[in-house]
Parts: structure tokens; sequence; C-alpha cells
């Protein structure tokens, strides 16, 4: 059955890289659709002022999964764009879960020289639509020197039960919780209770706790004793970036916001749009690739997935990369790189 993923290339090096991406997946000749909004960018919205249109909304969800470029346009002054696009899909798609792996692919990138850091496998899992970017607050009395403005930091018990219990279906040695409870007290509640709960069917796996600060600490030191982290939103946004400098740079980042009842998913880079380098062709496309990697996995394409993540590896072991990796090379030789590396595999 032939699958259709939406793709939407966004802003800056967004179409290079995904671009590179796609050409990757069609070399592993898959039964897969391209359905591509190219439209969805920066210069639609400043002409139209609509993000993302109902029309191309419900493409998205007729489809199989969303990949995704990147968003951002420095034109762009307000975030109305960014939400309208991104969290519009994670929030109207409840794609709750933000699933961020991140694992050392040659220990030349990292940018701590300790045995332990060579060890660095293990996946950031963050709380997707609630915490505090549910845009639930307001302002006070603003633009004057009284302004007062409140953001709300929501956490369900459904919410986070949820996350927990995909946390612990992931795990293969142990999951650490991160919270902030000792400070947040009623929010933290809500996480130590189902943290307790889920900890409690699984006796089989580890559960450990840190606060948020405590865990920062010990992931720079020994990042080798984590296997799976479940934290809220904000924090995991934070934790999951940190992960990703230790495994060698937010270029070969790789992420995936997923819905795990309904299958659905939205895989994406997390180098952003990055506008000073847009058009010069040298934008890293590994962290694209490794995301249409997630994606086919989650899609049943197990086998292939690990083929990309392995030619990427390959790529950057013998230099074959982007400025940022060490390298020479431009985005499409970089792409072209990986795709000579799963031809000689």
């Amino acid at each position: 059955m032939t699958r259709t993923v939406t793709v939407i290339p966004g802003d800056g090096i967004g179409p290079e890289v995904t671009r590179e991406a796609l050409e990757t997946i069609d070399a592993l000749g898959l039964d897969l659709r391209f359905d591509v909004l190219d439209h969805v960018n920066a210069d639609t919205y400043l002409r139209t002022g609509v993000s993302l249109s109902d029309e191309d909304f419900e493409r998205v969800k007729a489809s199989d999964a969303v990949l995704f470029g990147a968003i951002g346009d420095p034109r762009v002054k307000t975030s109305d764009y960014g939400r309208g696009v991104l969290l519009r899909l994670r929030f109207d798609l409840d794609l709750f879960v933000n699933h961020r792996p991140a694992a050392l692919l040659d220990e030349r990138l990292s940018p701590l020289r300790d045995e332990r850091t060579r060890k660095l496998d293990c996946v950031i899992v963050r709380e997707n639509t609630e915490g505090l970017y549910t845009d639930i607050g307001g302002v006070l009395r603003a633009g004057t020197e009284h302004e007062m403005a409140v953001d709300a930091d929501v956490s369900t018990h459904m919410g986070v039960s949820r996350i927990m219990e995909y946390a612990y279906s992931i795990a293969k040695r142990g999951v650490c919780m991160v919270d902030k409870s000792n400070a947040v007290r009623h929010g933290g509640q809500v996480w130590q209770r189902a943290f307790q709960e889920a900890a409690a069917k699984r006796p089989d796996i580890t559960s450990t706790h840190l606060y948020v600060d405590a865990a920062a600490m010990k992931f720079i030191s020994d990042p080798s004793q984590f296997d799976v982290i479940v934290t809220n939103n904000s924090y995991g946004d934070i934790l999951s970036d940190l992960a990703a400098m230790l495994a060698g740079g937010l270029g070969n980042a790789a992420s995936a916001n997923i819905n795990p009842v309904t299958g659905f998913g939205l895989y994406e880079p997390v180098h952003g749009s990055a506008p000073d380098i847009a058009g010069q062709g040298i934008g890293n496309p590994f962290g694209a690739i490794l995301s249409s990697a997630l994606m086919l996995e989650h899609l049943g394409w197990a086998t292939e997935a690990d083929a990309l993540r392995r030619a990427v590896g390959v790529a950057i072991s013998e230099g074959r990369c982007t400025p940022d990796l060490g390298g020479v090379l431009g985005t499409k030789e970089a792409g072209e790189a990986v795709r000579n590396a799963l031809a000689a595999a």
C-alpha cells in the first residue's frame, strides 16, 4: 500500500536540506508518495497573513506523516506565523510526544573528551502539548512601566500519564523523570504522581528522578548514564538541545512529534531555518536525513531507517560532510555522500 507523506520544506535552509532527505529516501525505492506544500512559508504569510490554510491542514491530516524542513524568517516580526504552522500541527493533531534521540555518531564531534561521552545514546521524551507553550496567560498595562505578563504552566494528569507511558514503552535500561517539583509544587505533584504510577507498572525498568538543574549537570559529567529522560515541554526543549550538542551539534539532530495512539507523526530537523546561510548551499542535510529515518521507522521500515543512520555515520567518519562538522562539502554533496554510502553498503 502506497503511503503518503506531506512535505513542508518551509524557510531558510529548510528547502535545501529537505531536498536531500527526499532524494535519499527515493534511493531506497520505497512505496511512498510525496505531497509537497512548498507554498507554506514566510513569503505566503507575508503576502496573505495566513500561516497554514485550512485546506493545507486537511491535506496534512489525509496523509500518513509530515516531513518538515524549517520555519522562521527575519522579515516576520511576530510569533504568530510560527505558532500558526508548527504549533498548530502539534496541538491540533495532538502530537503529544516529542521524541529526540541523541547518539554520538563519531567521537571527534563531541565537545567532551571522555570515555563516557562515546557511550552517549539516549532519548529525550518531551511532553509536547502542555506546559508553558499552551499560550494561556496575558498582559496587563502593556507597554508601560507597570506592565505585567503572566504565562500559565499547564500540567494535566492525563497529559503527564500518557507521556510517562510512552517513555516506559521505549526504555531499554531506565527512565529518568526530570522536573522541578521542589520549587514548582502544584504541577510538580502531578508529575510525581504520574511518574510513581508509571514506575510501579514497570518494575523491570530502573526508575530515577532528578531536578532539572541536577540533570543538566549530570548530562555534562556523564551522559552515558541516561537511557530515556522524560520531562515537560520547556525543560525538554532545553535538555534536548544540550543532548544534541553533546552528540555533535544541532545540524545532526533529528526529532519526531508523534501521537502513538493514532500513529501520526511530524518529523523535522531541529537546526532551524538558519537565514544567515540560506541559499549558500552549505546547510547540513544530516538532521533532515536522520529525521526521515525516524519517519521511516515509525512507518514500518525499520531496516531502511537503520541503513540511513549507518550511511550518515559513514559519511561523517570519512569527513564527507558540511563545514559545521569539519568538512568542506556543500549541502548537495553531503547528501550525495550519504547516498553513496547507502549504495556501497
